[in-house]
């Protein structure tokens, strides 16, 4: 088997001037808009994330992923010039979305908001489901939707009872199967990954399915920090990684824009996982190689 590489990337918080009605300023939005101008404005850089991009299409991946947060203010602007800017990124099956919590950030019609986005956010047959599932070749892309509308000062996220239940059951198929099952959400599963403000609620529920149906990768973003962690699987344990802001400059609110490529090949009964990371340098303004990292991935199945 030909070696697929995925390029992932995460909350690239697209560039928009927010202009809000009196009515949105009594919302959260408010208190968005508020960071934004205090803190995280000051730090995303649009032509920053337009460099990524252009780094991410000279690599020319097989996939991009992009774990949440794609806009800022879940407002209704925000989100077709969004879809616009997921369609210049390549053909919508080439391109894979799970939403974050700024995605979320209140609650906003479909037909306004995420529905705009289930292009890349559906089953390969072009239906839609929590989780949704991608197969390239030997390799199966599980989507986990952890975002929802929370009550100020919150960030954090919920999967859901009836939505694990769905994921056990995709995972455990998936791996009778003998697919790589590589599995993206925004939130940060793993113990004490992240403040509890921000954390995923039923983060233990999901390593709980992790544990009894197995993956071989889970892949997320919300962490102003780059992330490895190592989840309990039915036999040993699989990498976690997490990336920070694809559109931040490095300070002393976030590590700095980064993504990765993840290569992955069968090897005997299990995987080869080659993540090569891509790190922006500030004064060079340029993406250099921050080193290139093996793993070894045994078939997670029960």
């Amino acid at each position: 088997m030909t070696a697929i590489r995925l390029a992932h990337f995460s909350d690239p918080h697209l560039s928009f001037t927010p202009r809000l009605s009196p009515a949105q300023r009594f919302s959260k939005r408010q208190l968005s808009v508020w960071s934004w101008a205090k803190n995280r404005g000051k730090a995303q850089q649009g032509a920053l994330l337009s460099a990524l991009v252009a780094d991410v299409q000279a690599h020319a991946p097989d996939a991009v992923l992009i774990s949440g947060d794609i806009v800022n203010f879940s407002l209704p602007g925000e989100f077709p010039a969004a879809a616009d800017w997921l369609a210049s990124l390549g053909p919508e099956h080439r391109v894979s979305v799970v939403p974050g919590n700024h995605d979320a950030l209140v609650a906003v019609p479909e037909e306004q908001g995420l529905g705009l986005w289930r292009r890349w956010m559906s089953n390969d047959d072009g239906s839609e489901s929590w989780p949704y599932v991608r197969e390239r070749e030997d390799i199966a892309l599980i989507g986990v939707n952890s975002a929802l509308p929370t009550p100020p000062l919150l960030a954090s996220g919920r999967i859901g009872e009836a939505q694990l239940a769905a994921l056990e059951a995709r995972l455990r198929e998936l791996g009778e199967r003998g697919l790589c099952r590589v599995v993206m959400l925004h939130h940060p599963p793993a113990a004490g990954a992240i403040g509890k403000r921000k954390a995923l609620v039923d983060a233990s529920g999901f390593r709980a399915v992790i544990e009894r149906a197995g993956a071989e990768l889970v892949l997320h973003g919300h962490s102003r920090d780059p992330r490895f962690d190592r989840l309990r699987g039915p036999r040993g344990h699989l990498p976690c990684l997490g990336l920070p802001s694809a559109s931040a400059e490095p300070g002393a609110h976030d590590a700095g824009a980064r993504w990765q490529q993840l290569s992955v090949q069968r090897a005997g009964q299990g995987w080869r996982l080659q993540q090569a990371v891509r790190l922006w340098l500030p004064r060079q303004a340029t993406f250099v190689s921050a080193g290139t990292y093996v793993f070894t991935l045994d078939r997670q199945v029960a």
